[in-house]
């Protein structure tokens, strides 16, 4: 089979096409004939060579959807659309970014739709994300306000389409004065334009501050963000689109206000279900949800869409398509 396959640690030319065996289905996994995946941010680090235990050359890819090739167990038909994510593809072992990926049936998720495949490849990573961050982390509720750090990227469009109609007020940031238009059509009720330190920018817009914020830039603009919540406020670090993993100084007792909250998401398969996967699915086939693909690659061009997705350049969640 074709893969596209990540070398060694480095630039995304260590990313290269290569034919290789297709993989031996054992008990208790399946084999998937991949017809999409989406890219993300974490793969960037992984093929950098910051994702601990990463053992190269690996096929990376953390998410894909396509069809069932071979399912030992019977549970799963030949031909059955699927969605697999997360449970240590593309790092522990062989992931998305080829023709066939074999993966733990327990992360596989079922789903029926007509939906092309750029659109579905583009959901279950970032709806996992979201999902997980603002109802499992944030456990936002109608009426409040929520903030979210890094609102061009694929999860931060996302994510204020799925506050706004859970009712909350969304206020988006945006280094780019050019992306302020897209944020605003994308739901968001106000944009603030980020130079690393909104908070006082914020509180004259809600001077108790906000109720929730969704960080997704990372430990650049954490210690911001706690200063943006009301008492008792959570702020929830699930990106880093900062590209930095540490922070070199962080004094609990100064940079989180008294009664602030701080939490993380790192979700995975087990925090979401084939019936929420196959309603989200349903709910962007009926137009309830836009999902925004700035652009989608074939799969011997992975290492133009790493460089592309590394450029900061897109407006939504970047795709991959096999044939």
């Amino acid at each position: 089979m074709k893969a596209a396959v990540t070398t060694k640690a480095g630039e995304p030319d260590v990313i290269q096409i290569q034919e290789v065996p297709k993989p031996i289905v054992k008990d208790g996994w399946v084999l998937i004939k991949i017809k999409a995946f989406g890219l993300n941010r974490s793969e960037i680090f992984t093929r950098q060579g910051h994702s601990p235990g990463v053992i190269f050359p690996r096929i990376q890819g953390i998410e894909c959807v396509g069809e069932i090739a071979e399912d030992p167990s019977g549970t799963y038909q030949p031909g059955q659309k699927v969605a697999a994510i997360m449970g240590g593809m593309g790092r522990e072992f062989d992931g998305g970014y080829a023709e066939f990926a074999a993966v733990p049936i327990h992360i596989v998720f079922p789903f029926e739709s007509n939906l092309p495949w750029d659109v579905l490849g583009a959901i279950p990573e970032m709806f996992q994300t979201v999902s997980g961050s603002l109802n499992e982390a944030l456990e936002v509720k109608a009426g409040e306000t929520l903030l979210i750090r890094g609102g061009t990227s694929s999860i931060g469009m996302l994510a204020c389409q799925l506050a706004k109609s859970m009712g909350l007020t969304v206020i988006a940031t945006t280094r780019n004065p050019d992306k302020t238009d897209h944020l605003t059509a994308n739901g968001a009720d106000h944009v603030l334009l980020d130079d690393g330190n909104i908070s006082i920018k914020l509180k004259a817009l809600f001077p108790n501050g906000v109720d929730k914020v969704l960080e997704l830039i990372g430990i650049a603009t954490l210690k911001d963000s706690l200063q943006c919540i009301r008492p008792k406020g959570i702020v929830c670090m699930t990106g880093i689109l900062g590209g930095s993993w540490t922070m070199p100084e962080f004094t609990p007792m100064g940079d989180i206000p008294s009664l602030g909250r701080l939490t993380v998401y790192m979700g995975d398969a087990n925090n979401i279900n084939k019936e929420l996967l196959q309603a989200f699915i349903d709910d962007v086939a009926k137009g309830a949800i836009n999902i925004n693909i700035d652009r989608a690659f074939q799969l011997d061009d992975v290492a133009e869409a790493h460089a592309y997705m590394e450029s900061n350049q897109s407006k939504g969640k970047i795709v991959v398509l096999t044939s």
